[in-house]
């Protein structure tokens, strides 16, 4: 019985393998029928920061609180100034809505996609519930406590405060507060699939066997009848492809569900001659489809992603997808950016993975928390490998409350996320500070936990600040270290040796790198710089670039290093930090945070990682030049770039890295251009930069 099926230990199972089978050839289409409805309750909203007392009741006057939309949070400009001195506490939220008088009869769910991270909510002064944890997807039911055609009050309390009971207690990013996702009204019929199982989809996919002749899938669904009578049910599952045509089409005999009772039934789907979801060259994904059906009537349909592929982490030969050797390079995600936030809309999510796509990365590792789930809708549209995780970073409590949240936060990111096709690791936490009896037993724990939830993907750890054999280590099935030589320990020339010490010290480990990286401020400059501090005020984005090329040769080179993490896609908010010449900022990105300016080393990443053709001049934004003598360098796909300066020619270089360099260059007195020129794969490119000597 699959481990997935256990979640409701009181419902009925039901098991039916094969039932009904529509043949594979079938050239009949089908188009789900528009059975749920989704309100969006993004607008009208009235806030205040501060706990107001009563806030919560139906006749409280709002009328001079803020009016705003969601995603909302009320610090996005805050903690910017190097300093830990922005808000957290208490925030309220109220706006007024009236149910149509068409949906009489059916069962209401309010659905917050995240709020960080106390969020207490009432619906006409009827408390609903408390959800604690700041990033996971939370519902409550809410049927009776609305009033259909009338008039309808929500007032949602929100606490980013400290939480001793809640992780992360503590991280390098700024806690946002606030409701900074989506918000909806969830309409559903009384008798459909299961709303409140952590507000999962209630349909679980679960790829038994795929292989180049046929594809094996059970899919679980947890319906529930929230009718006052017995109603008799059927489920049916239909799988369509991309085009929406029938590739497998099953029924379970009826059954009879009693009232205001769940039952779990799961079916056994099998397709042939699959189509893969293989990564970036083709993220091909079918649909399943489950409707409810209850006196021949379709109640309820819930239509999920089904992306068919397998995948293995070897520890000598890295990760295979579909069997074949795939080498996993990407980079770290935060969901910040300048001037909102967290409060991320779709459009500014799809360009964040516009840019990823651009400098080729194949897999993405989701820090430090669950992110929105259009992050991974994007993901698997893209064909992005991910690592997804839970916000248990650095420091723990030793208390039941503390694993008790964490534990429920691994099973809403399990849950929720579950028939998403581009995940494929599950993350414990990040950089646990102490290795000692209390941490380990956390970790697993959640260990377990994972296994129990979702045996089939794979279970890791990002390890930093301990020992790198330390017993925090032995608790995932893959391992992730958090590596930054050249930047706040030794050169990056050690980073090979070092993974390479590491993997002979245990050959069966399977090792990442989930971190390494350097910062830049994209106004600093210098030719060839030595290592900056860390926490101090000069980060040149030359240094950056030299870290990250010799880093990459060095990863290239490991084939036993199953994925590779860049620390991070864009800058990111840290209130703790005060360096680099920007308070409150990492500035580790390889784009800047208003993902204006993508620095140096992205080109660099995108030369070795992209097939779209690239050239690039580096230190393009040191246009004011004090001294004469300077060096070109390039990154290119190119077998070849041609160079001139002031119309002369400097020559043409080849390269094996991809780096492309001119040394001896002399510069005149005021502006100087700069142009190369290359071929790659038949088309021709160009880039000119102009600087000036004073």
């Amino acid at each position: 019985m699959p481990r997935i099926v256990t979640w409701l230990a009181t419902a009925v199972m039901v098991v039916a393998a094969n039932v009904i089978a529509a043949p594979h050839a079938s050239a009949a289409t089908y188009t789900p029928p528009a059975l749920r409805q989704r309100v969006d309750l993004n607008s009208g909203w009235r806030f205040t920061k501060g706990d107001v007392a009563g806030a919560e009741a139906t006749a409280f006057n709002d009328s001079g609180w803020q009016q705003l939309s969601v995603p909302h949070t009320w610090n996005a400009a805050d903690g910017a100034d190097g300093g830990n001195n922005y808000y957290r506490g208490v925030g309220w939220y109220r706006r007024h809505y009236t149910v149509p008088a068409s949906f009489a009869g059916k069962m209401l769910f309010l659905q917050f996609a995240g709020a960080n991270q106390v969020a207490d909510v009432w619906v006409n002064g009827t408390y609903l519930g408390k959800h604690s944890g700041g990033y996971s997807r939370f519902r409550f039911g809410a049927t009776s406590a609305f009033k259909v055609g009338q008039d309808n009050v929500i007032a949602v309390k929100v606490n980013n405060a400290n939480n001793a009971d809640i992780p992360p207690l503590s991280a390098d990013f700024t806690f946002y507060g606030g409701i900074y996702r989506n918000v909806s009204l969830q309409v559903v019929d009384p008798l459909a699939v299961r709303m409140l199982d952590s507000a999962g989809p209630g349909v679980y996919l679960r790829q038994r066997s795929v292989t180049a002749a046929s594809a094996t899938v059970d899919v679980t669904t947890k319906l529930f009848n929230n009718s006052t009578s017995s109603r008799s049910v059927v489920v049916r599952t239909v799988v369509t492809d991309a085009a929406g045509n029938i590739v497998a089409d099953q029924s379970l005999p009826a059954r009879t569900v009693a009232a205001n009772a769940g039952v779990d039934v799961v079916q056994t789907v099998t397709i042939a001659d699959p189509h893969r979801w293989d990564g970036l060259a083709d993220p091909y994904m079918y649909k399943a489809n489950v409707e409810i059906r209850s006196d021949g009537q379709v109640t309820d349909v819930v239509t999920e992603p089904l992306g068919l592929r397998t995948f293995g982490v070897d520890p000598n030969t890295g990760f295979t997808l579909n069997g074949h050797p795939y080498d996993l390079h990407g980079v770290n995600l935060h969901q910040d950016r300048a001037g909102v936030g967290w409060a991320v809309d779709d459009t500014q999510h799809t360009q964040d993975f516009d840019l990823i796509r651009e400098i080729g990365a194949t897999t993405i590792r989701m820090a430090h928390y669950q992110h929105d789930q259009k992050d991974y809708n994007l993901a698997d549209e893209r064909g992005l490998v991910v690592w997804a995780e839970i916000p248990l970073v650095n420091d723990t409590t030793n208390s039941a409350g503390y694993t008790a949240n964490a534990r429920q936060q691994m099973i809403e990111l399990i849950r929720q996320n579950y028939n998403h096709p581009s995940i494929v690791f599950w993350g414990l936490g990040n950089e646990q500070r102490v290795d000692n009896a209390a941490t380990n037993a956390l970790l697993d724990s959640l260990a377990g936990l994972v296994n129990t939830e979702d045996p089939d993907r794979v279970s890791v750890y990002a390890s930093c600040c301990v020992s790198d054999t330390g017993a925090v280590n032995n608790h995932a099935e893959a391992s992730g270290y958090n590596k930054y030589f050249g930047w706040y320990n030794g050169g990056y020339n050690d980073l090979g040796g070092n993974l390479d010490s590491l993997h002979a010290a245990n050959p069966s480990r399977r090792i990442a790198l989930s971190e390494y990286g350097a910062g830049a401020n994209t106004t600093q400059h210098a030719l060839n710089p030595a290592a900056p501090s860390p926490g101090g005020q000069y980060h040149p984005e030359e240094y950056q670039a030299l870290l990250h090329e010799a880093s990459w040769k060095q990863l290239d080179a490991r084939p036993y290093v199953w994925g590779t993490y860049v620390w991070n896609m864009f800058d990111f908010a840290a209130d703790a930090r005060n360096e680099g010449g920007q308070p409150g900022i990492n500035d580790k990105g390889l784009v800047t945070r208003d993902r204006v300016t993508r620095k140096d080393a992205f080109y660099f990443y995108k030369a070795n990682w992209s097939a779209a053709p690239t050239l690039y001049i580096t230190s393009r934004r040191w246009t004011q030049r004090t001294t004469a003598a300077t060096e070109l360098k390039v990154y290119s796909n190119a077998a070849s770039v041609t160079a001139t300066l002031n119309g002369v020619s400097l020559g043409s270089r080849t390269s094996a890295d991809h780096i492309f360099k001119w040394t001896g260059v002399t510069l005149r007195a005021g502006a100087n251009t700069v142009q190369v020129t290359a071929t790659v794969n038949g088309t021709p490119v160009t880039d000119t930069v102009t600087w000036n000597l004073n």
